[in-house]
C-alpha cells in the first residue's frame, strides 16, 4: 500500500508508543557527541572496525565497542538493568567509592623481632616511614649495623640514632656481609701511598707523602675503616694549584676560593687562634685524640697525617681515603672570630654540582654522615652553630666516593685545650657509632 504524508505521520505516532510501552533493544546506546561519529554505523571509525572484526578488540578496548555488546539478562523484563547498573530515579548510576576515592596502600603488617641486622648494599636509605616516598633520614654503607624491633615482606622497622626509622627488608640480612674494606687490596696495615691507577690520582700534584693504616687488635674489631685527616699540614701546598672539579667545571660557591674558579690552593695553610697556636697544630692534636679512640673501640684508622708535615695535597688525602677506608673526616676550625660553634660543610644544593660524578652518586652519604657527626657533637656538649651544616663546594667532597665530611670544630676565638680536644673527639665518636649503627 502506498503511504500518504498522513498515514507516514500516524505510522511514526503508534511506532513511538510502541517503544514507550516496553519494546527496548538489547542493546544500549551509544552516548557520543555528533564530532566523534565517523563511520557509516554512526560510530567511532575505531569502534567500527572493532565491531567488524567480530566483537571487542584485545588490548586496547573502547567503550562504544562494549556498548554494542547484549546486556546479560539480569532477571527483568527484556534483560532490564539491575540496580547496580542503574539508578531507579532514572539518574545516571552512583560511582563506587572504589572509582571515586583514591586508594591509600595498606600499613605492613610488622612481626616483632629484637635482632641485629646489617645492610647488604652501598647507599642504603633510611626512611622515616615505610614507603618509598618516605623522607630519606640517612644512608647506610654495606656492613652498617642496626636494630630491628619489627619486618615485613618490604620493610623492616628499625631503630637508628634512638629513632624508628625504616629500611627496605631486601637490604638486610642476620649475617654480617664482607665489607669493602675487608677486600680492599690497598687496605693492608701500615703505609697507604696513592696509586697512580686510583680513579681521579692524575689530578693530585703533591703526593710524595704517605698515609698510615691501623688496625684494632681487640676482639671487638668491626671490619671498619675510619678515615682521620687532620686539615692542613703540608708544606709548599699553599703555592700550588689543582682542578676544584674532576670535569673542570667551576666552583658553584665562595669559601677559601672564590665561586667561579675552576681551580683552587693544593693544600692551604690554615689560620692562627686568638692565642697564636696555629691551626695545623690543633687539628692534628685532635686527630691523635680521635685516633686512639676510634681503635679502643674497634675501629680501623687511617691516619692521613701524623706529624707537622705530609706531602699529600687534598686530592691525594680524598683519592687515598676513596681507596683504604669507609668514610673520611676532615678536621678544622673556621676563620671567623666569634667563636660560632661546630658545623659541618655540606653539599651544596645546587643542581649542575649534585648533577657531576663523583658527587651525585654520593652526596647523601656526605651529608648524612655530617648530620650523625654533629648529633653526636650536641649530645657531648659542643656548641652547634646554627643548624648545624653550612653549604659548601669543596675539593674533596667534589673528588670523594666515601661518606666524607670536612667538620668545622670551632674558629679563632674556641677554646682548643687538652680537656675541650677530648670532649670534641668523644662526640665525633658517638657522631661514627650513629652513622655505622654501632
Amino acid at each position: 500500500m502506498m503511504f500518504t504524508r498522513r498515514n507516514k505521520e500516524i505510522f511514526l505516532v503508534l511506532a513511538s508508543l510502541l517503544l514507550a510501552t516496553g519494546c527496548q533493544s538489547r542493546y544500549q546506546p551509544i552516548e557520543t557527541s555528533a564530532a566523534q561519529l565517523s563511520g557509516p554505523l554512526g560510530l567511532p571509525a575505531e569502534s567500527e572496525n572493532a565491531v567488524r572484526d567480530g566483537g571487542v578488540q584485545t588490548g586496547n578496548t573502547d567503550e562504544a565497542s562494549l556498548a554494542l555488546r547484549p546486556q546479560e539478562n539480569t532477571g527483568g523484563p527484556l534483560g532490564s538493568l539491575s540496580a547496580a547498573e542503574s539508578d531507579p530515579a532514572g539518574g545516571e548510576a552512583e560511582p563506587s567509592p572504589a572509582e571515586t576515592e583514591p586508594t591509600t596502600p595498606a600499613a605492613p603488617e610488622f612481626s616483632a623481632a629484637d635482632e641485629t641486622v646489617y645492610v647488604t648494599g652501598d647507599a642504603v636509605n633510611v626512611r622515616a616511614s615505610w614507603s618509598t616516598s618516605g623522607d630519606v633520614v640517612a644512608t647506610l654503607n654495606k656492613g652498617a649495623s642496626v636494630k630491628r624491633t619489627g619486618f615485613s615482606e618490604e620493610w623492616s622497622r628499625v631503630i637508628y640514632q634512638e629513632k624508628e626509622r625504616y629500611i627496605a627488608s631486601r637490604y638486610l640480612s642476620a649475617e654480617a656481609p664482607e665489607t669493602q674494606a675487608a677486600v680492599r687490596p690497598a687496605a693492608a696495615e701500615g703505609e697507604v701511598r696513592l696509586d697512580p691507577n686510583w680513579k681521579y690520582a692524575e689530578f693530585s700534584k703533591i703526593n710524595s707523602g704517605a698515609a698510615m693504616l691501623y688496625k684494632a687488635d681487640g676482639a671487638n674489631r668491626k671490619g671498619i675503616t675510619v678515615c682521620v685527616n687532620a686539615g692542613h699540614g703540608t708544606k709548599g701546598g699553599s703555592s700550588v694549584k689543582t682542578l676544584c672539579h674532576p670535569d673542570g667545571t667551576p666552583k658553584v660557591t665562595g669559601g677559601s676560593t672564590a665561586a667561579g674558579a675552576t681551580t683552587a690552593t693544593a693544600v692551604s695553610a690554615g689560620m692562627t687562634f686568638a692565642d697564636g697556636t696555629a691551626e695545623p697544630k690543633v687539628t692534628l692534636a685532635l686527630a691523635l685524640k680521635l685516633k686512639a679512640k676510634l681503635l679502643a673501640a674497634g675501629y680501623d684508622v687511617l691516619m692521613i697525617r701524623e706529624s707537622d708535615d705530609v706531602q699529600l695535597d687534598n686530592i691525594a688525602r680524598t683519592v687515598i681515603a676513596n681507596n683504604a677506608a669507609d668514610c673520611h673526616i676532615a678536621l678544622h676550625w673556621d676563620s671567623t672570630t666569634n667563636n660560632k660553634g661546630a658545623f659541618y660543610m655540606s653539599v651544596p644544593g645546587n643542581s649542575s654540582y649534585r648533577g657531576m660524578e663523583p658527587v651525585k652518586s654520593h652526596w647523601q652519604q656526605h651529608n648524612a654522615l655530617g648530620e650523625s657527626l654533629i648529633g653526636g657533637l650536641k649530645k657531648a656538649g659542643v656548641k652547634i652553630f646554627s643548624g648545624g651544616a653550612m653549604e659548601m663546594d669543596l675539593t674533596q667532597t667534589s673528588y670523594s666516593t666515601v661518606p666524607s665530611v670536612d667538620i668545622e670544630l670551632g674558629d679563632k676565638a674556641s677554646d682548643h685545650s687538652d680537656g675541650t680536644l677530648e670532649t670534641l673527639a668523644d662526640g665525633l665518636l658517638a657522631g661514627i657509632n650513629a652513622y655505622f649503627g654501632q
